[in-house]
């Protein structure tokens, strides 16, 4: 056979596509969705975080399950933890943002929900929706920054997580930009997320309002002075609006984002960069000048075919769409092993069965 001559390919029955259960926990809210198997959301619920108290977070998975479960037939359930999760996908290692440290995530989830459950870090589930679903469908190498309470991160390689020897890979927001820089909450200084994220963003914000700045009169007046209601959804909103100071904070984090994923495409050369995140709903006015930030700060700039920087397609939706899709191939796993347990236990039976009910032949003949 030629080598332009491709072997036809024996067809493959169905597979069973069942609805999953997926669950975004980030820093202030709990996501959950029901979605299907083409990443349509079919039903979603949001909560608040209760960030400090470890059983009030897991009872509000629990509860947002257990209210799925009467409503559709759900198969199981996965879980996008804001935290560094462990190569086995089971336990959460450390959250900067909630109060988990080596939290049996996976198993405490299962055993009250009965059902099968996967657990990774909320990047990874947010990415692999990106590809699979969103903005990079068509690429084999996509790198993933999500922007929100600080900078999640993601490499995904044929439709598959990148994620180290010990499933911690990704935390990009904890790289150190800044040498004694802003503290950060990991405990270091200078992290990358403190100058490209939606903390930093509140952050400057903030401190102009307080410092009763003139440029941050219209930030001013929308909180009547008081700085510590100022949230981000706002300073977007406004610099939609014009506000120049709203503006230069959000083309601020860009450049520290542009200047960060340069390095990032040094180290992976990945053929897309997709921004997703709270953040990233700014649109050009963040992503505009992250790709001119990106470009001066490129290594072999003008040497090299650049990767695509894209806003996220599946917005605040990606974390929960990639969990469930996770746990649709958790659940896939779980009715094959069920299968073949139910075979190999049958077929001693069946043999028995065989024997006993044999018709002898000279008795057939008469």
């Amino acid at each position: 056979m030629s080598d332009d001559v491709v072997a036809p390919r024996r067809a493959r029955a169905s597979r069973w596509e069942p609805l999953t259960v997926g669950i975004d926990i980030g820093g202030t809210k709990v996501l959950g969705a029901v979605v299907d198997s083409t990443g349509a959301v079919i039903a979603v619920e949001r909560r608040p975080t209760e960030g400090h108290d470890v059983r009030a977070v897991e009872d509000t998975i629990v509860d947002l399950v257990e209210g799925f479960a009467r409503e559709y037939d759900v198969a199981a359930v996965g879980i996008g933890a804001a935290g560094f999760v462990d190569v086995t996908r089971t336990i959460v290692m450390f959250s900067p943002h909630l109060n988990w440290r080596r939290e049996p995530l996976r198993a405490q989830v299962a055993e009250r929900v009965r059902l099968p459950v996967v657990v990774d870090n909320d990047a990874n589930t947010a990415a692999l929706a990106e590809c699979r679903f969103g903005a990079g469908r068509g690429h084999r190498f996509v790198l993933c920054a999500t922007l929100g309470t600080g900078i999640g991160g993601a490499l995904v390689f044929d439709n598959r997580v990148y994620r180290g020897a010990n499933g911690m890979a990704g935390e990009f927001g904890h790289m150190q930009v800044v040498p004694d820089g802003h503290r950060c909450e990991c405990g270091n200084r200078g992290c990358w997320e403190q100058y490209a994220s939606g903390n930093a963003l509140v952050r400057d914000a903030r401190e102009l309002v307080r410092a009763g700045s003139p440029m941050a009169q219209h930030l001013h007046d929308l909180v009547d002075g008081d700085a510590s209601l100022l949230e981000g959804p706002q300073i977007t909103q406004a610099a939609r609006d014009g506000d120049p100071l709203s503006i230069e904070l959000l083309a601020d984090v860009g450049r520290w984002l542009g200047v960060g994923l340069a390095g990032m495409a040094a180290a992976f050369d990945p053929g897309c960069i997709i921004i997703g995140g709270g953040l990233s709903e700014a649109g050009d006015l963040l992503i505009g000048p992250t790709r001119q930030a990106f470009a001066r700060s490129l290594t072999g700039r003008g040497h090299r075919t650049e990767p695509e920087i894209l806003q996220a397609a599946l917005g605040p939706n990606a974390g929960f769409i990639g969990a469930a899709d996770m746990a649709r191939s958790a659940a896939r796993r779980s009715r094959r092993g069920r299968v073949r347990r139910t075979t190999r236990a049958g077929r001693p039976r069946r043999r028995l069965f065989e024997i006993l009910t044999e018709v002898p032949a000279d008795r057939e003949t008469r």
